[in-house]
C-alpha cells in the first residue's frame, strides 16, 4: 500500500507547479478539489487525510463524493465535471508513479462526465445596453470607473478575470488601439479597440494615472478589482438600470452577460464564428457556435426559406438562358 500524501504532495509541487507551470487559478481549483475530498474520505475511512491510502480513493467512494457535491452541497453538474477533472489529472500523475496502484486509478479514470443541459445565452438588447451604461453616477470617480469598465466588457468581450488582470500598460491608444489580455492557459492576444472605447479609455487614463504595471480599473485602495466586486457592481447597476427599463429587471446581469452581449453585437455585424471565436480568445469554434443557435436574424432567415403549409412545392425554372447555363455549370 502507498501512502496518497507524498504521491499528491509531488503532484502540486512536481507536476503543477514545477513541470505544467500551471497559473494560481488552476492550483487553487485543484486544492479545493482535494481539501474537499480529503475531508470526506477521512470521515467515510475513519483515517487522518495524512494516512490515506492511495487505495482508499477508489471508483465508489469518488462517485459517493461527486454524488455528495451535487446533492448536498448543491454544487450543479459542471462545478462536479471540473472536480472530477481535478482528480483524474492526479490519477494519471499517480499511475505512472505506483503502476501497482492501477486496478484502483484505472477505475477512478473510467469515471465518465455528466452530462448537463446547456443553459440558453443571456444577452442585453441595445437599449438595455444604453440603459446600463447611463446607469453609474459618472459625477463620482466610482462611477466613472464602473463605467468605463462596462463599456471595455461590452465592447470587447473580455471575461472578468482578464478584464481584473488588466493593466495601464496593457491598453494601447495610439494608431490602431487595443489592449492586451491574458486568457485561460495564460494565451495571449490582441483585442482591437473601438473609437467609443478609445475616448472613454482616453479620459478614463488622464484620471486615473498610475504606472503601467497598475490595475487600470482599481479599488478606491488601488488594488485589483476581485471576480466579486466586478459581479457585483455590474449586478448593482443593472438593478438601478432595471427601475427604467423593466426587462432588465428579469434578466440576471453578469460579466458573462456583457461577454455574450459582444459576441451577439458580432453576430448582428455579419462576423463568422471563426472570427468571433479568436476574438473571444475560444480554443475551438465549438464553443462560438451557441451564438448562432441564439441569434433570431438566423432563424427567422431559416423559417423565410421554408415553403408555407400546403402549398405544393414547385421547381426552379430560370427565367434566362444566361442564368440558366450558369446553373448548369
Amino acid at each position: 500500500m502507498s501512502l496518497l500524501a507524498p504521491t499528491l504532495q509531488a503532484f502540486f509541487a512536481e507536476r503543477l507547479i514545477t513541470q505544467r507551470d500551471s497559473s494560481p487559478h488552476t492550483v487553487a481549483s485543484y486544492r479545493d478539489t482535494f481539501r474537499l475530498l480529503l475531508a470526506f474520505a477521512a470521515e467515510r475511512t475513519d483515517k487522518q487525510a495524512c494516512r490515506l491510502d492511495i487505495d482508499d480513493l477508489d471508483a465508489p467512494l469518488i462517485g459517493t463524493f461527486l454524488n455528495h457535491l451535487e446533492h448536498n452541497r448543491g454544487n450543479s453538474a459542471r462545478t462536479r465535471n471540473n472536480r472530477l477533472a481535478a482528480i483524474h489529472a492526479f490519477c494519471k500523475y499517480a499511475a505512472l508513479r505506483h503502476p501497482e496502484h492501477l486496478h484502483t486509478l484505472g477505475r477512478v479514470l473510467a469515471i465518465p462526465t455528466k452530462r448537463y443541459e446547456q443553459n440558453t445565452v443571456s444577452y442585453l438588447q441595445l437599449e438595455e445596453i444604453k440603459a446600463l451604461l447611463v446607469a453609474p453616477d459618472r459625477g463620482t470617480w466610482l462611477g466613472r470607473r464602473d463605467h468605463a469598465l462596462m463599456l471595455l466588457a461590452i465592447l470587447t468581450g473580455v471575461r472578468v478575470t482578464e478584464l481584473t488582470t488588466l493593466t495601464i500598460g496593457n491598453v494601447s491608444l495610439a494608431t490602431g488601439a487595443h489592449i492586451k489580455v491574458t486568457g485561460k492557459g495564460r494565451k495571449r492576444r490582441t483585442v482591437t479597440l473601438t473609437g467609443e472605447a478609445v475616448a472613454v479609455l482616453r479620459e478614463w487614463l488622464k484620471e486615473r494615472q498610475g504606472q503601467p504595471e497598475d490595475p487600470l480599473f482599481p479599488t478606491r485602495r488601488g488594488t485589483p478589482l476581485s471576480r466579486d466586486a466586478v459581479e457585483l457592481l455590474v449586478a448593482k447597476h443593472a438593478a438601478t438600470a432595471g427601475h427604467k427599463h423593466p426587462s432588465l429587471a428579469d434578466k440576471r446581469v453578469t460579466p458573462h452577460t456583457l461577454r455574450h452581449t459582444n459576441a451577439m453585437l458580432l453576430r448582428a455585424g455579419n462576423i463568422d464564428i471563426a472570427t468571433i471565436a479568436l476574438w473571444l480568445g475560444h480554443e475551438s469554434t465549438k464553443t462560438t457556435r451557441i451564438y448562432e443557435h441564439a441569434d433570431p436574424k438566423l432563424k427567422e432567415q431559416a423559417i423565410a426559406r421554408i415553403t408555407p403549409l400546403g402549398v405544393k412545392p414547385g421547381r426552379y425554372h430560370p427565367s434566362d438562358t444566361l442564368l440558366a447555363f450558369l446553373q448548369d455549370l
